[in-house]
């Protein structure tokens, strides 16, 4: 399964770069949805190296993944790879400097699956393909949009 798109944000690609890698945020976020976050590498200043294990419910079924982020070209890049039990996935951010202060933000997102559950789950989404890539469309679009609110005040 793969997704891609991509949002040019009102804000230099530093500053983005710098709220892609707040990984703090991201885990308060999860938290906030119920998930459990349990940090396991701090990783380098640019993020490299970051690990977590987070636990979470999706359909009823309490899931488990570990993620690590693979790769960090800071300002424009970073890789992460995600495994679970029956699951991998890879998040690759790319940021290209349209000028000083606007970004463009490209997302793409790949997963394959390992089990015959999961193979069953990416099939009713490869389905429903229009409605999950604007569901993630819409994630990233959302994300831009509080980029730029941080980055105004």
């Amino acid at each position: 399964m793969d997704l891609t798109t991509h949002e040019d944000i009102e804000a230099p690609i530093e500053f983005v770069f710098d709220q892609i890698t707040d990984f703090a945020t991201f885990e308060r976020s999860v938290m906030r949805r119920g998930g459990d976050v349990e940090r396991l590498e701090k990783g380098d200043d640019d993020g490299l190296g970051a690990k977590w294990r987070v636990k979470f419910l999706m359909r009823g079924v309490e899931r488990k993944i570990v993620g690590e982020v693979t790769q960090a070209d800071k300002p424009n890049a970073m890789e992460m790879t995600l495994k679970s039990k029956s699951a991998d996935g890879a998040l690759r951010v790319d940021l290209v400097a349209l000028s000083r202060a606007r970004t463009r933000l490209n997302v793409q997102f790949e997963a394959t699956a390992k089990s015959i559950p999961a193979k069953l789950l990416f099939q009713s989404l490869k389905f429903a393909r229009q409605k999950t890539q604007s569901r993630f469309k819409a994630a990233v679009a959302g994300f831009a949009e509080d980029v730029e609110k941080r980055y105004r005040t």
